[in-house]
């Protein structure tokens, strides 16, 4: 059978598979635990940094050099000699676009790293501490010193707490308005068998350090139809009264027709007052409360209201509703209206069968696909540091981490939505302090104030690559000198582009490798692919990690005459000698380089264990050999044969799972793996094992109009949504972003796999 053993290589620790006896299984129907296998060479070269797949690793036993380079078979040990100088090519301070100049600190370091925070506040009254709340099912409290001391557990509910789903688990937190008397404090979750969510007050202690478990006292609760759509926030308007906010129940297009139906509490956000009966009673100008539809309802027509918030000057109810394929809205939330989902997206007809407006309130303000795919609200921003941001409603996007302000013109009383700052985060929430200072709640763990900065305006980024110091200046199609060519064993689908890549480190710095493979590169360092379609130059992209840790995407757009590219603010389609072609969004690019994936996509273990042949020696070689010799890696490998290496699609030599797995970690995993911005319960990492991967005979969130659909049924690709939503070009299309053309090859690979899987593991 398939065991896992721990292979170390200098202080590189790796999880690489081994066979240790045969079972009787077909390779190609038993996925690995890893999907890679270690592997010797003997591979054929490719031009430096093409996309162009071929077998990989070479050999680094037996057989002497020539001259101190060559190998047999015109293999080298090494491709350079020496890491070149890097003077110019160096990630620059970010670009500011917003009309107020903002950057993000951590705080409370020394509180200790959170585990998938997504929630933070202070008691009403009591800016002593500050109290975090963790998707698992805890609630962390620790000083509001600038250097606390760890955080401690004020209420640890994860044997209760089910956060299976991804949108599942404890979701929000709020203090009665007269905590300092009564000691009460409300938590949202959901538990599992069915799936329900809950409301409950607990009490805590005098000092408000810990909640006693004991003194549970449930509020409300519903059954969930779905795993995902569960919205869970909660909190208490100027009013008295408890306010939570529920998703639609859940799928995909809202199947169930919650969001328009008064009967059902769900995709609604609800109003109690917890103070006038016991588990509550409804306040009397509740719109249902004297009439037919739920009573409990306060406004309707949202699809998942995942963050809302009151304005503490105005008392206006602010909410980000998180949209369905196409747009995602800011909603300020009036007693009794409906917000229109789904017979409404944003501000566009969803549902061509029925699209009557009369009576819809229409949204503040709307982003595309090309800004994000999950908006995070925020708060109206009433602090004292930042006078630009008084009144403006500020929020975020999960996916791509920009972060918008909303501004009120004073003189129509218009809304304007303005980018503030790309903050490379997946926001998970916003937090407002009891002095109205606002931070950022980050998925990795952190906490950010949002402060003044004076970074440069935009026009004093690179307009023009050339002016990047990435590229020969007097011919930028050529790299910069300093720069390092690489290529990858399984390569993302770029709609048939071909692509070469290059990285760039400032000097005297090197790379990391984690537990898992994953490169760590230093601060200013620059990633740069080039994209070329029908033989001419399309985009040139340049990722960059920012001196403050923070990576970010930039595309410059190739000119006719193919002599120079000039910086994009948006995206933008062109036409490459009669092949349309979309450029995407910086945003675009964040929502796929997730905190999850570490960022830097492709620069892994398993990836770069292959062969390239370098221009500047004419030599071709390993390049893990490469990168270790020339002092690239902070740990040298001894031996890369014995390290993993993804197969190449093409490669009939190799099983059909391993391949099939490769491609997924390429092509899927920067966003379905855990702590990732997907929905659901994917888990498609090379290093999860096929049985825990959450596809393999797994039910869907949405069926597509697929009978008796699975993520992957196994021998049949026509059931498997997996299969459905790679060949299709429809709004159900895996990836969502950066594809518009099938993967022939990678479909074909896929497929074969479900055709063979013969049962789950």
């Amino acid at each position: 059978m398939w065991t896992r053993s721990l292979l170390v290589v200098g202080s590189l620790a790796l999880a690489v598979t081994a066979c240790s006896g045969d079972d009787g299984q077909d390779d190609d129907v038993v996925a690995r635990d890893a999907g890679v296998a270690p592997r010797d060479a003997g591979a054929s070269t490719r031009d430096a940094g093409t996309s162009t797949n071929r077998d990989g690793g070479a050999s680094a036993d037996g057989g002497e050099r020539d001259g101190g380079t060559e190998r047999d078979g015109g293999v080298s040990l090494v491709g350079l000699d020496d890491r070149p100088a890097n003077p110019g090519c160096l990630a620059p301070p970010p670009p500011s676009t917003g009309r107020v100049q903002i950057r993000l600190t951590p705080v409370y370091q020394s509180a200790g790293s959170f585990s998938r925070p997504i929630f933070a506040t202070q008691a009403p009254g009591d800016s002593s501490r500050w109290y975090v709340v963790e998707q698992a099912g805890r609630v962390r409290v620790f000083d509001d010193t600038p250097n606390p001391g760890q955080a401690t557990t004020a209420i640890d509910l994860r044997s209760i707490v089910d956060d299976g789903p991804n949108e599942a688990g404890l979701l929000s937190m709020a203090f009665h308005p007269d905590f300092a008397t009564n000691r009460y404090v409300y938590l949202s979750y959901t538990t599992g068998s069915p799936l329900t969510s809950r409301v409950v007050r607990y009490t805590a202690d005098a000092t408000g350090a810990t909640f006693d478990a004991s003194t549970d006292f449930e509020i409300f609760s519903v059954r969930q139809p779905f795993g995902n759509h569960n919205g869970g926030m909660i909190a208490f308007g100027q009013d008295g009264h408890l306010y939570l906010a529920l998703g639609d129940g859940g799928s995909g297009g809202d199947p169930n027709g919650n969001g328009q139906n008064i009967n059902t509490v769900l995709g609604a956000i609800l109003r109690f007052d917890v103070d006038g009966g016991s588990p509550y009673a409804i306040p009397p100008t509740n719109p249902f409360a004297q009439t037919q539809g739920a009573d409990e309802i306060f406004a309707w027509g949202l699809r998942n209201p995942w963050r809302f918030s009151f304005d503490r000057v105005t008392g206006e109810l602010w909410a980000g509703d998180v949209g369905q394929g196409r747009l995602e809205e800011v909603d300020l939330i009036e007693l009794g209206g409906n917000y229109g989902w789904n017979i409404r997206e944003g501000d566009t007809c969803y549902n061509s069968n029925n699209c009557d407006t009369a009576g819809l309130i229409d949204p503040v303000a709307v982003y595309g696909r090309s800004e994000g795919v999950s908006i995070t609200g925020g708060y109206v921003y009433r602090g004292t540091n930042i006078p630009g941001l008084v009144g403006v409603y500020l929020y975020a996007d999960f996916s791509s981490g920009r972060l918008w302000g909303l501004f009120e013109d004073p003189n129509t009383g218009d809304r304007e939505p303005d980018v503030l700052l790309n903050t490379g985060l997946n926001v998970a929430s916003f937090a407002e302090g009891n002095d109205g200072e606002v931070y950022v709640v980050a998925f990795d763990g952190t906490l950010r104030r949002i402060e003044l900065d004076g970074n440069p305006p935009m026009d004093a980024f690179p307009t023009l690559l050339s002016e990047t110091g990435c590229v020969d200046a007097s011919d930028p199609k050529l790299p910069a000198a300093g720069l390092i060519p690489y290529d990858v064993n399984a390569p993302l689908w770029s709609d048939g582009a071909a692509k070469q890549r290059w990285m760039a480190l400032p000097d005297g710095e090197t790379v990391t490798v984690g537990a898992d493979g994953d490169f760590d590169f230093p601060n200013r360092t620059v990633l740069m692919k080039r994209f070329e379609l029908n033989g001419r130059l399309v985009e040139t992209r340049l990722f960059m990690r920012h001196m403050d840790g923070q990576w970010a995407g930039y595309t410059y757009a190739w000119n006719d005459a193919q002599t120079d590219a000039t910086l994009l603010e948006s995206s933008r389609r062109v036409d490459v000698a009669g092949t349309s072609w979309r450029i995407p969004s910086r945003g675009e690019c964040m929502a796929c380089h997730s905190s999850a994936a570490g960022r830097s996509l492709g620069l892994e273990i398993a990836q770069l264990n292959r062969v390239l042949a370098y221009p500047s020696t004419g030599r071709t070689a390993n390049q893990l050999a490469t990168l270790s010799a020339i002092g690239v890696l902070a740990d040298p490998i001894a031996d890369v044969t014995a390290l993993p290496a993804f197969f190449e699609y093409d490669d009939d030599t190799a099983p059909v799972a391993d391949r099939t797995r490769g491609y997924l970690h390429s092509n899927c995993a920067n966003c379905h793996q855990a702590g990732g911005p997907a929905q659901g319960m994917l888990r498609l990492r090379y290093d999860t094992a096929l049985a825990d991967s959450g596809m393999c005979d797994e039910p869907t969130a949405g069926s597509f109009g697929i009978t008796d659909a699975r993520v992957v049924a196994p021998g049949s690709p026509a059931r498997s949504v997996l299969s459905y939503r790679m060949h299709t070009l429809e709004a159900p299309r895996m990836p969502r972003i950066g594809s518009e053309v099938v993967d022939p090859v990678g479909t074909a690979l896929v497929d074969a796999w479900i055709t063979g899987l013969g049962s789950c593991p």
